[in-house]
C-alpha cells in the first residue's frame, strides 16, 4: 500500500515540476529576459511531457514571437519567427480546450506572426535586400493561408503580400517564382491593389509565358487580361505577334479582321493590316503572287484609306497607297511587252494598257503629295518620316519624267529631294 502511495506522490511531484518550469518561462518572458525564457521553454519541450502539453507550445509561441520582435534577439535567433509559427501550428493541433489560451489573448500572437513577417519584409524590400524580402513576404503569405484555413479570416487572397512577394522575386532575378505570385493575382482576377492598377502584372505574365513558348499559359493570361482591361492595345498587339511568328497568314488576317472590328478608331491597326496584306499580295520572292492577290490588294487599300480617315495626317499610309497605285501602273506597263504583235488589235491593247498605267500613276500622285504636305513643311523629322518623304519625292520625279509636260514638276521635286537632309 505504501508503495502505491509513493508512486502517486512521485507522479504528482513530476507534474508540479513541469508546471513550475512552464511558469518560470512565462515569468522570464514578462520580465523581458528573452534568452533565459527561451532556454527555459526549450528545456520543457525537450521532454516527452512537454511535447504533449499545449500550454508549453503556446508559451514557446509567445517567447519566440518576442525574440523575433526585438532587433537584438532577432539577429541572435534569425529563425525565431519561423519557430513561433511552427509552435502555433503545434499548439492548434494538440490543444483539447478549443484554443482557449489563444482566445484569451484575442489571437494577438497570430497577428504578431503575420505582421512581423510583413513588416520585416517591407524593411528588407526598401533596403534592396530582395531575397530576404521574398522570404518574409512568403512567410506572411503562409501565415495568412494558415489563418484562412482555421477560419480566423475570410480573406481569400492576401493581395499586398502576394504582390510584393512577386516583385521581390522579380527583383531578385527569380522570374519563375515571380510568375507564381503574379499568377495568383491574375487567377484571382485582381485588377487594383490599394489604388494601383495591376495591368503591368498581366503584361509581365503574358510576356513571360510567351517568351517561354508556353502557349497554354500565354493564352490563359491573355484571356484573363482582356477580361480585366478590355481596351488596352497590348493584348491584340501581342496576339498578332504570336500568330505572325507562327507564320499562318490566313490566321493572321482573320485576327486582324477581328481586331479592326473591335477597335474601329485605331489607325495603327488599320495601317498595319493594310501594309501586311499588300506585302503578302505583292511578294514574289518565293514564287508567283498568290492567286487572290487582287482581292488582298483591294482589301489592303480599304484598310489604308480607313487609316487616313481616322488619322488624315499619317504619311506612311498615304505613301503605301501611292506605292500600290504606282506599282499597279508599272505592272500594266510591263504587260505591254507581252504583246509583241504589230497588228491593229495588238497596237490597241498596248495603247489601252499605257492609258491604264498612266491613270494609275495619276492616281498615285495625290497620295505622294499628301506625304509632302504632312511632312515637307515640318522641321526636324524622325527617320521613318524622312524616309517616307524621300520615297514620295523619288516616285513623283519618276512619274513626271514620263509626262511630256512634266519637266517643271521634275525639277521642283528633285530640288525638294536633294534638300531633305538639309531642311529636316
Amino acid at each position: 500500500m505504501r508503495r502505491l502511495l509513493l508512486t502517486g506522490f512521485l507522479a504528482a511531484a513530476g507534474m508540479g515540476l513541469f508546471a513550475q518550469n512552464v511558469d518560470k518561462a512565462k515569468d522570464l518572458l514578462k520580465s523581458n529576459k528573452l534568452p533565459d525564457a527561451k532556454t527555459e521553454i526549450d528545456k520543457v519541450l525537450a521532454t516527452d511531457k512537454g511535447q504533449k502539453n499545449p500550454e508549453a507550445w503556446y508559451t514557446k509561441l509567445k517567447v519566440y514571437n518576442a525574440l523575433a520582435a526585438n532587433d537584438q534577439t532577432r539577429a541572435q535567433y534569425p529563425d525565431a519567427r519561423d519557430q513561433a509559427f511552427e509552435a502555433l501550428k503545434k499548439y492548434t493541433e494538440i490543444d483539447d480546450k478549443k484554443l482557449l489560451l489563444l482566445q484569451m489573448d484575442g489571437y494577438k500572437p497570430v497577428n504578431e506572426i503575420y505582421q512581423g513577417y510583413f513588416q520585416i519584409g517591407a524593411n528588407d524590400y526598401n533596403g534592396g535586400k530582395y531575397d530576404d524580402a521574398l522570404k518574409n513576404f512568403s512567410g506572411a503569405l503562409a501565415a495568412s493561408s494558415f489563418m484562412n484555413s482555421k477560419g480566423w479570416t475570410n480573406l481569400k487572397i492576401d493581395t499586398t503580400s502576394t504582390l510584393y512577394a512577386g516583385i521581390s522575386a522579380e527583383k531578385a532575378g527569380k522570374k519563375d517564382s515571380a510568375a507564381i505570385y503574379y499568377g495568383k493575382l491574375a487567377d484571382a482576377k485582381i485588377a487594383n491593389i490599394n489604388g494601383s492598377n495591376m495591368i503591368d502584372i498581366y503584361k509581365w505574365l503574358v510576356d513571360y509565358y510567351n517568351t517561354k513558348k508556353d502557349k497554354a499559359n500565354t493564352q490563359k493570361f491573355l484571356n484573363l487580361a482582356k477580361e480585366q482591361y478590355p481596351e488596352d492595345l497590348f493584348w491584340p498587339s501581342t496576339e498578332l505577334d504570336i500568330i505572325r511568328e507562327e507564320g499562318n497568314k490566313d490566321s493572321l488576317f482573320a485576327k486582324y479582321e477581328e481586331i479592326v472590328a473591335k477597335f474601329p478608331k485605331n489607325h495603327l491597326f488599320a495601317f498595319n493590316y493594310g501594309l501586311e496584306l499588300y506585302q503578302y499580295a505583292s511578294d514574289t520572292t518565293k514564287g508567283p503572287r498568290p492567286a487572290n492577290f487582287e482581292a488582298k490588294t483591294a482589301r489592303a487599300q480599304e484598310m489604308l484609306k480607313k487609316c487616313l480617315e481616322i488619322q488624315p495626317d499619317y504619311p506612311q499610309a498615304a505613301l503605301v497607297l501611292g506605292q500600290i497605285s504606282y506599282n499597279q501602273g508599272v505592272d500594266l506597263q510591263g504587260q505591254t511587252k507581252k504583246i509583241p504583235g504589230k497588228g491593229p488589235e495588238d497596237v490597241k491593247k498596248r495603247a489601252d494598257l499605257r492609258i491604264a498605267a498612266t491613270k494609275k500613276f495619276d492616281e498615285a500622285i495625290p497620295y505622294f503629295e499628301m506625304v509632302d504636305k504632312d511632312t515637307g513643311a515640318k522641321g526636324k523629322l524622325k527617320m521613318d518620316e524622312k524616309s517616307a518623304l524621300k520615297d514620295a519625292y523619288d516616285l513623283l520625279i519618276t512619274i513626271y519624267e514620263q509626262k511630256s509636260a512634266g519637266k517643271e514638276k521634275v525639277d521642283f521635286y528633285t530640288n525638294k529631294f536633294n534638300n531633305v537632309d538639309k531642311d529636316h
